[in-house]
């Protein structure tokens, strides 16, 4: 990578889009300039003060106003309310002059080639040679763009598309122009992947790149196979949701979130400019969807698409679905499928797709014929988008947040069945495909020692995915680096002496076999190796510990094992703090309960920086009992500082636990203490996350791991904190706030965290406190409201307030 460095960057255009990709440098520490145009005309709020268009409020009231919004929005995004300090706003006319002294000027102005043109003329004018110029652009080809600019300028400049939002779609493409210098883009590849945590993929200069051309092409072919296929939109969103490994936002709602205007809007612009497309015919848009747009049935921006939200006279609030035929809402529908029954069984999506397209019903018939019209398309667009096939994969994957991408999706089917398919659907794949085969390979891709290899067109054979080194895999390592198994865990020796112990359960929930796995673990490390990482690459780390198993033991009223169960997690989680080598955590997504103890007890936590991370106990009835309270009380009687108000700082601790309080980013964790400063760290990157716990718990061994000490000193507050909780709990349920078994769970927590009720202060050895959270969160499981409470979350996923 060249020694460029990004210290401040410009973005021109403060629309839903600018915010975000502001937010998103700020996110990573970037330095941001954000300007936009200054406002024609004073609102009314402005004329009421009696100010002028010349005040400086007045001239950068859009660019403020937008910044507001998007900072407002949820999901946010921002990490953390306090990186917005990074972003400096200004506008075009005032501040220009300011783009001088960035390292890249990034326009994200509206999507009109007259209006980008002009943009760049005057950005030209005050730009420093060398600096980096790109534009987001979501379809204008990128060579018009530059048109009569300088050498230096043409040299410099790009289209950077980043998937809107820009903080949680990982889809960065990057488009060269005619005169892109080669380092340049070699640059931004490797930017977007180390620092902006995105997968990066250089597409070629045609209408909507990669992404939007595949993803629209999807989604056209979806709206005219319904009408043809009678569905209702109900039933497409189920067999395009979760069970074939996409959003559960599937087709429709996804359509309604992103606004039927903007699809319109690409698939109007390919419909366009790719007269050659074989499906053209596609692109166009059928009827429903024009009366749509005409009705401005927009979606969620216009409060009504696909779906609408009513209320009806009583308060009800219901979800209306559209009848495709008679263009009216009607109550929604539940959507069944004997095909789909048939996955229920299958955990791993990949594993699905053969049954899926095997299917005698309906769902059956529609995977056939929507997965042969995308592997048709996508095998016909190399090489008119790209030359690699498993960029096209890159791209769905990380811009629509698919699973797997066509040719994966297709390989899992078998390539020779794939073109049968296709046969009975009257269409073929491109002529390379067929070669393929003809040339011994029968697969997209394959992995040899730990690495994705992927079928190189011109070549004519499987070649090595670039980039790869900075990640590992587990998908790639697992069955030739298996040291351990069980039905909870996959034990992986990652190289150099470190081992990784990867989940397995449903979820990843902590039950039996996980903590089984996690002892094995640390045996097999302290015996023959150097390191340990938990960290797995599922949807998420772990929602926490197998409640369903404390609820059978509670209902059966097994108090014996129930209390043997709960020391043993206990017991484990001491075991990943005081083992003999360095342990890490890699938490990501949720890291709920039972997998924010284990986090809190592990040497070092090396997060993504998307994790959702907090002890969320309350929520089931009970007080965080796999040694979080006890860790809650340590770690605030470690920050008690001589003077302090000892009282204020663990009630910190004990708000975070009794409010069930979860961080939306691990840079909130640090704030809730369940990261520490200066011993956890933070990683962009989701990819790169074990290959960097991996150099962490290395250099940890290497530098003399010690086995800590047992600690004797934690200081409890006794019946001087005690006395204070139970006021406030009490005070709490008098304003209703609460209700009476939230008070008793409150104060069960508040006796765990004063260290019971002893005279005075006292130093108390985390054993002690271990057997007070164990001997709460046993009593409380004994309680009818608990068992209500697990029931509820078990049979719902959400929370019972009783």
């Amino acid at each position: 990578m060249s020694k460029r460095r990004i210290k401040k960057v410009a973005i021109i255009g403060s629309g839903i889009m600018g915010s975000g990709i502001a937010c998103h440098f700020a996110n990573i520490g970037v330095d941001v300039l954000l300007l936009d145009i200054v406002p024609r005309e004073l609102n009314d709020k402005e004329k009421s003060k009696g100010l002028t268009l010349e005040d400086k409020g007045v001239r950068n009231r859009l660019v403020n106003d937008a910044l507001a919004t998007a900072l407002k929005s949820k999901p946010s995004p921002i990490y953390h309310p306090k990186f917005a300090n990074r972003i400096t706003t200004g506008n075009l006319e005032d501040d220009i002059a300011k783009v001088a002294n960035v390292d890249w000027i990034m326009e994200v102005v509206v999507e009109r080639l007259d209006i980008k043109q002009q943009v760049f003329e005057s950005l030209e004018k005050h730009r420093t040679p060398g600096t980096l110029i790109t534009s987001n652009t979501s379809g204008i080809p990128i060579k018009f763009m530059s048109e009569g600019r300088s050498e230096d300028f043409q040299k410099h400049f790009c289209g950077t598309h980043f998937f809107n939002p820009a903080r949680y779609l990982k889809l960065f493409e990057i488009i060269p122009g005619p005169k892109t210098d080669t380092s340049v883009l070699e640059f931004l590849n490797e930017y977007g992947e180390q620092f902006l945590g995105k997968t990066s993929v250089v597409a070629k200069d045609t209408p909507a790149f990669i992404g939007n051309r595949i993803g629209i092409f999807s989604i056209m072919s979806l709206f005219h196979a319904v009408k043809d296929m009678e569905l209702t939109i109900e039933e497409v969103d189920k067999l395009t949701g979760p069970v074939i490994g996409r959003p559960k936002s599937a087709t429709f709602r996804t359509v309604d979130v992103v606004g039927l205007d903007t699809l319109v809007h690409v698939a109007n612009g390919i419909a366009e400019n790719c007269k050659e497309d074989e499906q053209l015919e596609l692109f166009k848009l059928p009827g429903f969807i024009s009366t749509m747009v005409k009705n401005k049935w927009l979606g969620s921006k216009t409060k009504q698409g696909f779906y609408k939200k009513t209320v009806s006279a009583e308060g009800k609030k219901e979800i209306l679905s559209l009848d495709l035929n008679t263009l009216e809402y009607r109550s929604a529908q539940k959507a069944k499928f004997a095909t789909l029954e048939l996955t229920k069984t299958i955990d791993k999506v990949v594993d699905r797709f053969k049954v899926l397209v095997s299917g005698k019903d309906k769902a059956g018939k529609f995977y056939r014929k929507s997965f042969a019209a995308l592997f048709a398309y996508v095998s016909n667009r190399i090489p008119e988008i790209t030359d690699e096939l498993y960029k096209i994969d890159d791209a769905m994957k990380a811009g629509f947040g698919w699973e797997h991408g066509p040719f994966q999706i297709w390989d899992a089917i078998g390539v020779e069945a794939g073109i049968e398919i296709m046969k009975a659907e009257g269409l073929a794949p491109a002529p390379w495909v067929n070669d393929m085969l003809k040339a011994g390979s029968k697969s997209f891709y394959s992995v040899k020692e730990g690495a994705t290899y992927a079928y190189d067109i011109p070549k004519q054979t499987q070649e090595k995915i670039p980039g790869q080194d900075a990640f590992i895999i587990l998908d790639n390592i697992r069955k030739s680096n298996e040291v351990f198994k069980n039905s909870g865990v996959v034990i992986e020796d990652l190289g150099d002496g470190i081992l990784n112990c990867e989940f397995q359960s449903k979820m990843n929930t902590i039950g039996g076999d996980v903590l089984a796995g996690l002892n094995k673990a640390i045996d097999l490390a302290e015996k023959e190796y150097q390191g340990l990482i938990v960290g797995n690459q599922g949807a998420n780390f772990s929602v926490g510990a197998n409640i369903g198993m404390i609820f059978m033991m509670a209902v059966e009223q097994e108090y014996d094992e129930l209390n043997a169960a709960i020391k043993y997690f206990q017991d484990t989680m001491m075991r990943m703090r005081y083992s003999a080598i360095p342990t890490i955590s890699a938490p990501h997504g949720m890291s709920l309960g039972g997998a924010c103890e284990l986090s809190m007890h592990a040497d070092k936590v090396v997060a993504a920086a998307e994790t959702y991370i907090g002890l969320v106990e309350f929520g089931v009835g009970v007080i965080p009992g796999g040694a979080g309270s006890k860790e809650m009380a340590l770690r605030a009687s470690d920050t008690f500082r001589k003077g302090d108000v000892e009282l204020n700082t663990l009630q910190e601790y004990f708000l975070t636990i009794g409010m069930a309080k979860v961080a939306t980013s691990a840079y909130e964790a640090f704030d809730l203490g369940v990261l520490q400063k200066g011993k956890d760290i933070v990683v962009i990157n989701k990819d790169r996350q074990i290959a960097t716990a991996k150099a962490h718990a290395k250099l940890m061994a290497e530098a003399g791991y010690t086995q800590p000490v047992k600690r004797k000193d934690v200081k409890v507050l006794g019946k001087q904190a005690l006395g204070m909780f139970l006021v406030g709990t009490d005070s709490m349920e008098a304003a209703n706030y609460i209700s009476e078994h939230d008070h008793k769970i409150a104060n069960k927590l508040a006796y765990v965290m004063a260290g019971g009720d002893l005279s005075e202060p006292t130093l108390v050895t985390e054993q002690y406190l271990l057997d007070l959270e164990r001997e709460a969160f046993l009593s409380l499981c004994t309680e009818r409201k608990t068992l209500e409470r697990i029931q509820h979350m078990l049979k719902t996923g959400k929370p019972l307030r009783n």
